[in-house]
C-alpha cells in the first residue's frame, strides 16, 4: 500500500513558525494534502511533549493518531487517515578543527518512552524550553551517540545536507564528507535529507553518497507548506520499524517528491542585499566576491555540490528510490490566475479543487488528464505540463526563493505582450 510521509516540519513552539499550528490543524492539513504520515515535530519542547502525551495514542507499532480520531465524512478527505511519527530537528553548534560547525539533525524515535528519555538526557545539559528546535553545544557525533545509546531503534539523518548554514556539507560551516563529521559514528548514518535547494540528481554526482538513501521533507514552518517535499513508500504493513527499514535498505521506498531545486532559496550563489545572483562558474570569475559591494557571496548549494563532485553525470543506483519534481498546487493555481498564491482567490479555488479531487497529492500525482479536465481545464493543462517538466527555472539565492514558471503560461504572457506592442 502507498504511504506518503513528511518527516521534517515544525510546531508553533519553533521560532519563525505559524502560531496556529496545533495537532488538530496538523491532522486537518495532512488530510487536505494527502499525507499519510506526518512528523509530530519539536518533541523536545516540554510543553509540546506534554501535548503529545495527552492527545496522541499508538494505533500502529511506533505510530500515533489523535485520540478519539475518526475518519472525516467528506468525500474530499475520507480516504486519508493521518498517522504521526515521532521526529524532531535538533541544532548542533560547536567547534571542530578550528572552525565553528553548525548542523541540523533529524531524529526519529520509536515511541514516547524513548522521547521521554531523550528529553531527560538532553534536558540535564541544555535549555529545551527555549525553542522547539533547541541549540545544543555538542558535536553531531556526540549527539548521534547519545540518541542511539538511549535506543538503538532511534534513527538520525543530517538535515538539508547542502544549505550554506546548518548543514553537514554547508559552505559556511560544514564538512567535506560524512566521515569527517561523524568519524567512528559514520557507520550509523544511513540517509541524508536533500533539502529544498538540492535534488537527487545533484547528490548523485558524488560517488561517496551512493551508499546513502536520499529522503526529502518539507521543513515546513506553516501548515500550507506541509508536503512540499515528501517520501513515498510501498509497505505491506505499516509500522515505525518498517519505515526505518525501508529507508535503510531502499526496499519499499518508491520515490521522493521534490521541489525543483532552483526554487530553493540557496540554489545559486548570491548577495541578497545587492540583488546579485550568479551560477557557480560566474561566481568563481569574481573570486566569490559580490561585484557590487565587494563583500563575500553566499556560496549556494549548486556551487558546493560541484566543489565536492567526482562525476560529470549523476549515477542513479538501480535499487534506490526514484524521484518526481512537482510544484505545489497553490503555486500552480496562482500562476494560472495570475494572482499571489496567498490571495483569497487562490485559497477559494484550492479548496474547491480539493473538494472535487480528494487531496492535493491525488490531484498532482494520480488523477488522469481526463479526470483533471472535468475539474478545471486550464489548471489541468498546467498540472500535466508540470508532470512533464515543462517549466522555466529562475534560481533562488542567499535566502531568496527562486521561481518555477509553467511554460505555456509564460508563452501566453509573451503573446499578450506582443499583441499590445503591435
Amino acid at each position: 500500500m502507498r504511504y506518503i510521509a513528511d518527516f521534517h516540519l515544525h510546531s508553533s513552539f519553533s521560532r519563525a513558525t505559524s502560531s496556529k499550528i496545533t495537532l488538530e490543524s496538523m491532522n486537518h492539513w495532512a488530510k487536505v494534502k494527502g499525507i499519510n504520515i506526518l512528523s509530530v515535530a519539536d518533541f523536545t519542547h516540554p510543553v509540546w511533549y506534554k501535548t503529545l502525551k495527552k492527545k496522541l495514542e499508538e494505533t500502529a507499532p511506533g505510530l500515533y493518531q489523535l485520540k478519539n480520531f475518526s475518519t472525516a465524512t467528506s468525500k474530499s478527505t475520507e480516504k486519508t487517515k493521518p498517522y504521526f511519527i515521532l521526529t524532531t530537528e535538533l541544532s548542533c553548534i560547536y567547534s571542530q578543527k578550528d572552525k565553528t560547525r553548525r548542523l541540523h539533525l533529524l531524529v526519529f524515535a520509536p515511541n514516547l518512552l524513548a522521547v521521554e528519555k531523550i528529553n531527560q538526557k538532553l534536558g540535564q545539559r541544555f535549555n529545551l524550553s527555549s525553542d522547539g528546535r533547541p541549540i545544543l553545544g555538542i558535536s553531531a557525533k556526540e549527539l548521534l551517540k547519545i540518541i542511539l545509546d538511549i535506543s538503538p531503534d532511534c534513527f538520525v539523518v543530517p538535515c538539508h545536507a547542502w544549505t550554506p548554514w546548518y548543514a553537514v556539507f554547508g559552505s559556511k560551516s560544514g564538512f567535506d564528507s560524512i566521515e569527517e563529521c561523524f568519524e567512528e559514528q559514520s557507520k550509523n548514518i544511513f540517509a541524508l535529507e536533500t533539502g529544498l535547494s538540492s535534488d537527487v540528481l545533484m547528490n548523485r554526482l558524488l560517488s561517496s553518497l551512493d551508499k546513502y538513501t536520499l529522503i526529502s521533507n518539507s521543513d515546513a514552518h506553516s501548515e500550507k507548506n506541509f508536503g512540499r517535499e515528501a517520501n513515498v513508500f510501498n509497505l505491506t504493513e505499516l509500522s515505525y520499524k518498517n519505515i526505518i527499514n525501508a529507508i535503510k535498505t531502499k526496499r519499499g521506498f518508491d520515490y521522493t517528491i521534490e521541489f525543483y531545486p532552483e526554487e530553493g532559496k540557496y540554489h545559486w550563489d548570491g548577495h541578497r542585499d545587492c540583488n546579485v545572483f550568479l551560477p557557480p562558474e560566474e561566481a568563481e570569475k569574481t573570486k566569490n566576491i559580490c561585484p557590487k559591494c565587494g563583500k563575500p557571496l553566499t556560496i549556494g548549494v549548486l556551487h558546493r555540490v560541484k566543489e565536492l563532485a567526482d562525476r560529470k553525470e549523476p549515477f542513479l543506483p538501480p535499487s534506490g528510490p526514484g524521484f518526481k519534481n512537482l510544484i505545489p498546487l497553490a503555486e500552480i493555481i496562482s500562476q494560472v490566475l495570475k494572482v499571489g498564491k496567498q490571495s483569497k482567490k487562490v485559497e477559494n479555488v484550492y479548496f474547491d479543487l480539493i473538494k472535487k479531487g480528494g487531496s492535493e497529492f491525488n490531484i498532482l500525482l494520480d488523477l488522469t488528464k481526463k479526470e483533471l479536465e472535468k475539474i478545471d481545464k486550464k489548471i489541468s493543462e498546467a498540472i500535466i505540463l508540470v508532470r512533464e517538466g515543462e517549466v522555466i527555472k529562475n534560481p533562488g539565492y542567499d535566502g531568496v526563493y527562486g521561481e518555477i514558471k509553467i511554460k505555456f503560461l509564460e508563452e501566453d504572457n509573451k503573446n499578450k505582450n506582443q499583441k499590445t506592442l503591435f
